[in-house]
């Protein structure tokens, strides 16, 4: 069958497009009689408020909710930028404090550092920075920004916060190794500053998790020698100057041959923060 010839039950359809077309035509029609003949309007009114006003109503209506819509978006990208700035404020305050914090720390380590340099007057000394620290929680070896170009040799003797630190072992150009008197290799010949009794203070990191190192060959005649005496550098130390203060006796105990005693000693310096430090540029052997 030729695709020209229409099925016997289709029926003919009139296009949307004419029917608006029709209908606008009716309207102009009416509106003409009403103009020329001087018609009635209130049948044409009725029409019109039939067909014309509820569309109206429905666009006033979509209109408002696009409007309502449209203000709420904007409100929203509002509360949006201004939570972008008080985010970038609080950054900006946090990142200020964090600066703050800092320079408090710094400042504080600075002032203990004058204090030392105060109390070991007698002592010429330099400061220095820790630029890296050993692996564990303890800084029980480190290296300071400052070599043999500023001066610094083996033996010097290093302070920090209330007392002796330990020794330079080891001088580069611009950089120098210190032992701390933690380390389980630091021997350090005492006495206790009451008394002047003699005592070897050894350090023990293993003991150090608990706050303390090791003191030992404290005579059993020091009877005067009592918990919370400080301890300081003696004289007799080869490398050691006189009269540094290493810690505080914390726990004492006579020996099985009870000829000695030994203990526990609390350092006066924090082990596990150290960044600033001052070292007496002069060897014991070059002062004595």
């Amino acid at each position: 069958m030729s695709p020209l010839v229409k099925k016997p039950d289709e029926k003919y359809k009139l296009p949307t497009k004419y029917w608006l077309m029709i209908l606008t035509g009716i309207c102009i029609i009416l509106m003409l009689f009403t103009f020329v003949f001087d018609l009635p309007l209130k049948p044409f009114n009725e029409i019109v408020s039939f067909t014309v006003v509820p569309l109206q109503k429905g666009i006033s209506i979509v209109g408002e909710k696009l409007y309502s819509k449209k203000e709420l978006m904007n409100q929203v990208n509002d509360l949006v930028d201004k939570n972008n700035k008080l985010m970038k404020q609080v950054d900006d305050l946090t990142y200020e404090n964090n600066i703050l914090m800092q320079d408090k720390y710094e400042l504080n380590s600075l002032r203990k550092l004058y204090e030392l340099d105060q109390t070991y007057s007698d002592y010429p000394k330099t400061g220095a920075r820790v630029i890296s620290g050993s692996t564990g929680n303890w800084f029980s070896t480190f290296i300071i920004d400052k070599g043999s170009n500023d001066g610094m040799k083996v033996g010097m003797n290093v302070l920090a916060g209330g007392g002796l630190v330990g020794r330079i072992t080891e001088v580069g150009s611009n950089w120098s190794r210190v032992l701390s008197i933690i380390d389980d290799t630091s021997n350090v010949s005492c006495m206790v500053l009451t008394t002047n009794d003699h005592l070897m203070v050894s350090g023990s990191l293993s003991t150090m998790e608990s706050g303390f190192i090791n003191f030992n060959q404290l005579s059993d005649n020091a009877t005067d020698v009592e918990v919370g005496d400080k301890v300081v550098t003696s004289n007799i130390s080869d490398v050691y100057l006189p009269g540094i203060q290493v810690g505080n006796i914390s726990y004492m105990e006579k020996d099985s041959n009870h000829l000695s005693i030994s203990g526990y000693i609390t350092p006066s310096v924090n082990f596990e923060h150290i960044s600033e430090v001052l070292v007496i540029t002069k060897l014991k052997t070059e002062i004595n």
